[in-house]
Formats: C-alpha cells, structure tokens, sequence
C-alpha cells in the first residue's frame, strides 16, 4: 500500500492535504508535537471531514495512524515513505527540518532508492523550496548527492478555507466545498501519482500569486479591517458595507497587476476573483479575523499578500489606493494574544510607523507608496 506521511495534524492536516490522500489510497502516517491528537488517531483510526457550504457533505477519513514529529519515529517512517507532505506553518519548516534530514540519512543506510517527494503546503510562497534549503544544510555532501538524485522537493500552491470549529469528536474537521492544490512537476522525483485533488502544472509562479493576491491578499485586508471595525468573523468584515467594497476593489487592483505580469485572461481572472469573494460570504464558515490576521509582521514582508501585490500594481502604474488599505491596517492589528503583533506594536510604539514599516516591508521611508500608507494608517486611528 501507498505510503504517506503527514506532518501536522492540525486541521489544515486533516481536513485538506491528509484527507485527499487517504481518499487517493495512500496509508497516512500523521506526525504532531501535540501527542493528545496523536493519540487520538491511534485510539479512533478515523475521523469525519464536514463540508460547510452550498452543498453541505460530510466524509469519513480512514487508514490512518499518528507519531511523534519530535521523536526518532519520524525518521523511522521516512524511511520507506513514498510521499511526505507538511502543514505546520512557515516559522516550523526549520524545525521539521531535522526529522526529514535524519529521515533521508536513515533511507540512505537502508539502501532504499525508490524516490521519496516532499511537499510543504503552506500558506507561503515556494515553502517547499525553503524547506528543502533548510534540510540541505543538515546533510552532508554523501547524503545531499543521494537527494539529489532520489528525494524530490515539489513547491506547491495550496487553497482552502479550513476554519476552527468545535464538534462532539475532537478529531472531526469542518472545510469549504472549494480546494486546490497544484504542484509544480519540476520538483518531483519518479512517476507522477494519481492524487484525485492534486493537479501537477509546468509554471507554478502564476498560480502561487494568483491566490497569494487574491485570496490572501482579500483575507488579510479584510480581517485587518474586521478588527479596527470590531468584527470577529470574516463574514461579518464583509458584510460590513464599508469593508466589503474596498476589499474587492482591492482584489481587482492587485488582480490588474497579476493580468499584466503573467499575460492572463482578464475576463477569467475577474471571474476567479467574483468566486474567491464568493468563499468569504459562506455563512457556513464562521472565520475567526484573529485567525487570518495572525503574523502581521510575515504578511507585511515584501514577498507576502500585502505588499507584493502593491508593489506589482503600481510599478505596472495601476490605481493601488484600495490596496493600500491593507498594509495600513495591518499596521494597525494590535492583538496581545498574537506575538507578532505584540512586536510590531512595541516598534512602532518605540521607533514610528514609518520605521516599522520600513523595517518589516523593506519598503524605504522615501518611497512614495509608504507615504500614502502612513496617510492611510494615520486616517484609521480608532
């Protein structure tokens, strides 16, 4: 039987990239800190995955098992794993480094050749790419020629909406209707599989900023906003009917920059953004803004969903004014309970907006855009 492993049972783990594989044939190896999860799998060897949308389903996820990520189990299932996906979040890829590093020095000794694919579906550009650097410092240059040729690390573009929600079995996971997970071929060692939810493309970069503008981008604004109004859901930051027109004039403005930079279609990328600003109004839904708002100062970086879409519509000189609302607001985010914000908070608290800005968006003081944030910035006030 097909052999994959998991790492990160949380809901994202379960409820999209865990819950396609088990529904594709493959044996999943779940692999968390959080032993009271782990357990559970173990105890139970099933879950239900309930679709909260339009056409409300609900499915039962079987053939699964759970370990350690932070013992010597990890390496040891590595070793004759066909597939390793992830979903931890950015900030632990360096830490789950080490387990896959052993794993792969492990499946060496063991003379074990057939390719393993590791792929980290994270809500970040290219993470499988960073992921991979990360392993290969840990490897010595014997172990890194054995990767090279047998170990491929496959950057993906992942999309679904898998709010926190409570049911009778802890295990039990809520998610939309809608998922998408494209992974890019170059990165993949071996024969392709047959991953019904999985779709291998050539060019990964489109798709990577067609959702990291819109549906990232869409989110962050209109969480960031959610709090200054004093919402607690996505549903209800949309509904809101100042919120709700700026964050779809801003998917259209950062959506004009992705039509010129990859030559899209502009009538079907407008209807990918009519579909993503559909998602939000799921009244099945009830996403936290604290949750989609969380990590202010990673959403701020140059690469991520507030500023690059920003930078990418104005160099194309594109109205940028409704995007612009996002990193103002996420300037704003002040959330005691979220370590980032607290940060950011005491910067610019202690140096100014502008420096804080600059520091965690490279964007320098003089650039005309960080003068018409901090206007924006100053405007939102509570």
């Amino acid at each position: 039987m097909k052999q994959a492993i998991m790492i990160g049972a949380g809901n994202i783990g379960r409820g999209f990239i865990g819950a396609i594989l088990s529904r594709s044939g493959y044996h999943v190896t779940f692999a968390d800190v959080n032993m009271t999860l782990i357990d559970a799998i173990n105890a139970k060897g099933r879950y239900t995955v309930h679709i909260q949308d339009r056409n409300p389903a609900a499915f039962t996820i079987t053939n699964i098992d759970g370990i350690s990520s932070a013992g010597p189990e990890l390496a040891e299932a590595l070793k004759t794993a066909e597939l390793v996906t992830t979903a931890v979040g950015l900030r632990i890829l360096p830490i789950v480094a080490k387990p896959i590093a052993a794993g792969i020095a492990a499946r060496k000794a063991a003379g074990n050749a057939a390719p393993l694919n590791i792929v980290a579906c994270e809500n970040a550009v290219r993470a499988t790419s960073q992921l991979k650097r990360a392993v290969y410092d840990l490897l010595d240059e014997e172990t890194k020629a054995f990767a090279d040729e047998k170990v491929g690390f496959a950057d993906c573009a992942v999309d679904r909406i898998v709010p926190k929600m409570d049911f009778a079995d802890p295990l039990d996971v809520a998610v939309e209707e809608f998922s998408e997970w494209d992974v890019e071929r170059s990165g993949w060692r071996g024969e392709l599989p047959e991953i019904d939810g999985m779709s291998v493309v050539d060019d990964l970069s489109a798709y990577i900023e067609r959702k990291l503008f819109t549906l990232n981008s869409g989110h962050a604004i209109c969480a960031y906003l959610g709090c200054l109004r004093g919402h607690q859901t996505i549903l209800d930051s949309v509904n809101d009917p100042i919120i709700g027109p700026i964050v779809y004039k801003a998917m259209q403005q950062s959506g004009a920059g992705l039509v010129k930079k990859f030559s899209m279609d502009a009538e079907k990328h407008q209807a990918y953004i009519d579909r993503i600003f559909a998602r939000f109004h799921n009244p099945y839904l009830q996403d936290e803004v604290a949750r989609v708002g969380r990590e202010p100062i990673r959403k701020l970086a140059a690469s991520d969903r507030l500023i690059n879409p920003l930078l990418t519509a104005y160099n194309f000189h594109l109205p940028v004014d409704q995007l612009i609302f996002g990193a103002a607001a996420a300037l704003r985010y002040d959330n005691a309970e979220d370590p980032q914000s607290v940060e950011l908070q005491k910067t610019i608290a202690e140096q100014g907006a502008a420096a804080a800005l600059e520091q965690y968006s490279g964007l320098a003081a003089d650039h005309p855009l960080s003068t018409r944030i901090l206007d924006v910035f100053r405007a939102l006030a509570v």
